[in-house]
């Protein structure tokens, strides 16, 4: 008996199931404005933190779709690993089209939400903010009395675990572009029968 595995996939799966453990710990962009940090955003698909002043603040609605994206996320790499380990299955290929797509969702609309973020509100405030790098930012004009200038530092930029998801979702497309090369033949030779 012959066990294909796709090893592609099963990288993948694993990968996907890692990358949940990390955006909890990680953020996958982060922005703190001035020096020390008086307001801090750290934020990933998994796991979103605001602080101002030191004192966190927790939206309830983000939270849910925090939970929603952890769980859609652990669905995928799942259903990547029982893929993985069984491609020549009839129910395969629904399985892979199913679980294949959950990172790449999550780093499209990521990159989507956060520049639209970013648009909203230098749009609406004023604020220019930058998704990476650092300057400082001064209040604009109607905000501030008699023309004075007030500024403050800030930095932005994206972590590790954000490029660590971008290979995530390469792993688990390179998976769907492989899955008849697995189906047909990438196989690992039979287990030694004990005498």
């Amino acid at each position: 008996m012959q066990n294909n595995i796709n090893i592609i996939a099963l990288v993948a799966g694993i990968s996907t199931l890692l990358l949940i453990v990390i955006s909890l710990f990680v953020p996958w962009w982060q922005l703190a404005v001035g020096n020390p940090a008086i307001a801090t955003v750290n934020v990933s698909p998994i796991n979103l933190n605001l602080a101002l002043l030191g004192n966190s603040i927790t939206v309830p609605l983000i939270y849910a779709l925090n939970i929603a994206s952890a769980l859609s996320l652990a669905s995928g790499g799942i259903i990547m690993l029982i893929y993985s380990v069984r491609p020549n299955k009839s129910y395969s290929k629904k399985l892979l089209g199913f679980g294949y797509k959950k990172p790449l969702y999550a780093v499209i609309i990521f990159v989507i939400a956060l520049i639209s973020m970013s648009a909203l509100v230098q749009r609406f405030s004023g604020f220019a903010i930058p998704l990476a790098g650092s300057g400082a930012m001064s209040l604009p004009e109607g905000m501030v009395p008699n023309g004075a200038n007030i500024s403050v530092d800030f930095s932005a930029g994206f972590g590790w675990s954000f490029y660590f998801a971008i290979v995530v979702a390469g792993l688990c497309v390179a998976a769907r572009v492989y899955q008849r090369k697995a189906a047909v033949g990438t196989s690992l030779p039979p287990l030694p029968q004990p005498q």
